[in-house]
């Protein structure tokens, strides 16, 4: 016999093959209608913030659409904030919950669609005469318009009996956004005219494919290329490549891109992280943005083109001329891009407190790490340091779940995500203490669950980022401050290898495995000064300051 449980999994399958989650009343009769289906595999995390956070990760990595579940009530309100974090970052996700009964409200039940609508996620609850046709509308809806979406189970109706139904068939792709012609008219009489031109792609041209023919054009126009944090690695080691804008970039990178008199946007939202807060480009360059949104994302746009990054390269390439000898940037500025994309601080042995200095210590990491990595990052003050020092191959090998909304403590569950996406891949999980401690129920998980992983905590005994911004304000930092924990002896508890790091001669021990593909997961504490501030922190406290 069908129940509503059973046909929501068959809606499913022919979108996914890994559901994250905990089991609670709510959704027991749903999980048990995935462990019934021999193609999807279920992760047990140990936190319902963690299922979301896992199911997002893994589709920022894999592509697909990423399913997590929790039960009602307490369950649900535990996933709120991976769940805003999803709609924020347009992640096509579903997330599986246990709801009131039909029959009506009990005392501990609260109104979730009404909850899910204040983060900007549209929930889809299913009756019993059209499960899979609702499962398949909320399908359709996450992965047509990059939405989070919640599928409510009411609890009286998880076992009962489903109506017959006319197969659902799977969601069809979402149709792209063609360019219009004028828009491309424009743009490549813009282009073909620049004497500095700079493509710069994010996340949304990884997504739409975009990565080749954006390649191409640059290499036609004679253009130097950078990408947002999102789209790290779409440009590989090309000798045009300048590597990540914004906050994250080199003194000489973001020398170079404030040079560019146009520059061509491809699927970046230009936040103010990769706009350096409006000081990225220069004042007089005429910035392009091909994007799918309904309109520039950042005041900094001159001529926008609505179109599907892929779609709108691709006919950029076909309306511009190649440009040849002297009029190619990319080859007179040639020593500078490819000096540019290293060119950062290498740090010192130390920091003045005798604690390690952040870049010393990630630069010394990405000697030793094998070049088949996916770094994810949790969030925090930290996160000024891996991202610029630490290679990526593709973007999809640099997760930052957590950074559209702001928050921290989403960094083991993120990576376990990784993990099941990726599984022949070094996981490197980046984490401060602060966000490691808020997460460390799914230390377990992501131990369970990677076959090989390194876990680098940035362990300064503090929130960074509030030390950074508020401290040198005046205010006291006594709520700021972490008693130093032990996490290596944390892990090791846990089931994991685990090493101290206060010195990088600390790192001598561990480099033979680090360099390795050994399975299994090691941790390293490293205990880092709170007196190196990472760039992007200190234009924060310039602009926040009045001094920028």
């Amino acid at each position: 016999m069908p129940t509503v449980s059973s046909r929501i999994v068959s809606a499913l399958l022919p979108a996914t093959t890994k559901v994250f989650g905990v089991m609670g009343n709510g959704n027991a009769h749903f999980l048990d209608a995935v462990m019934a289906a021999p193609s999807l595999h279920f992760t047990a995390v140990r936190h319902e913030a963690g299922a979301v956070a896992a199911a997002d990760a893994y589709h920022r990595a894999s592509g697909r659409l990423a399913v997590a579940t929790t039960t009602y009530g307490a369950g649900f309100t535990n996933a709120l904030t991976p769940l805003a974090e999803a709609v924020q970052a347009g992640i096509p996700l579903v997330l599986v919950v246990g709801d009131a009964p039909t029959t009506g409200v009990r005392a501990w039940d609260v109104d979730q669609a009404l909850v899910a609508k204040g983060l900007g996620a549209t929930t889809f609850t299913v009756s019993a005469a059209r499960p899979q046709a609702t499962t398949t509308a909320a399908i359709e809806h996450a992965l047509h318009h990059r939405e989070a979406v919640v599928l409510a189970i009411p609890y009286n109706l998880a076992a009962a009996e489903a109506a017959d139904e006319v197969f659902a068939a799977p969601p069809a792709a979402a149709p792209l956004e063609e360019p219009a012609a004028g828009d491309i008219a424009r743009a490549a009489a813009l282009l073909s005219a620049a004497e500095r031109p700079l493509i710069l792609a994010g996340r949304g041209a990884w997504v739409s494919g975009a990565g080749e023919a954006a390649a191409r054009l640059a290499d036609r126009l004679g253009a130097l290329t950078a990408t947002s944090g999102l789209g790290a690695g779409l440009f590989g080691d090309d000798p045009a490549a300048l590597g990540i804008a914004g906050g994250w970039a080199s003194e000489r990178t973001a020398e170079l891109i404030e040079q560019a008199d146009v520059v061509l946007v491809l699927g970046a939202r230009l936040n103010q992280f990769t706009m350096r807060f409006g000081h990225s480009f220069d004042p007089d360059a005429r910035v392009i943005q091909a994007d799918i949104a309904a309109g520039p994302t950042s005041p900094a746009v001159t001529d926008f083109l609505r179109a599907d990054a892929r779609l709108a390269a691709e006919a950029l390439l076909a309306a511009v001329g190649p440009r040849e000898g002297a009029r190619r940037w990319s080859t007179t500025a040639a020593d500078a891009a490819f000096k540019a994309h290293d060119a950062r601080e290498d740090g010192d042995a130390a920091a003045p407190d005798g604690r390690l200095d952040p870049r010393s210590l990630c630069r010394a990491l990405d000697r030793m790490l094998p070049a088949d990595r996916t770094v994810v990052q949790d969030g925090g003050h930290f996160i000024g340091w891996a991202p610029g020092y630490l290679r990526v191959p593709a973007p999809n090998r640099l997760i930052m779940v957590g950074t559209a909304y702001q928050t921290i403590g989403l960094g083991f569950p993120s990576a376990v995500g990784a993990a099941r996406a990726l599984p022949g891949s070094t996981v490197v999980l980046c984490t401060g203490d602060g966000g490691a401690l808020m997460a460390l129920a799914d230390l377990d998980t992501f131990i369970r669950a990677a076959r090989r992983a390194v876990i680098v905590v940035f362990n300064d005994a503090a929130y960074g980022a509030e030390i950074h911004q508020y401290a040198v304000r005046g205010i006291h930092s006594g709520p700021m401050m972490i008693d130093e924990v032990d996490f290596a002896a944390v892990a090791a508890a846990f089931g994991a290898r685990s090493a101290t790091i206060a010195a990088l001669e600390d790192l001598a021990a561990v480099e033979g495995w680090l360099a390795s593909d050994d399975d299994g997961v090691l941790l390293l504490d490293c205990k880092i000064s709170q007196q190196v501030v990472a760039p992007y922190m200190q234009e924060i406290v310039a602009v926040a300051t009045g001094k920028r």
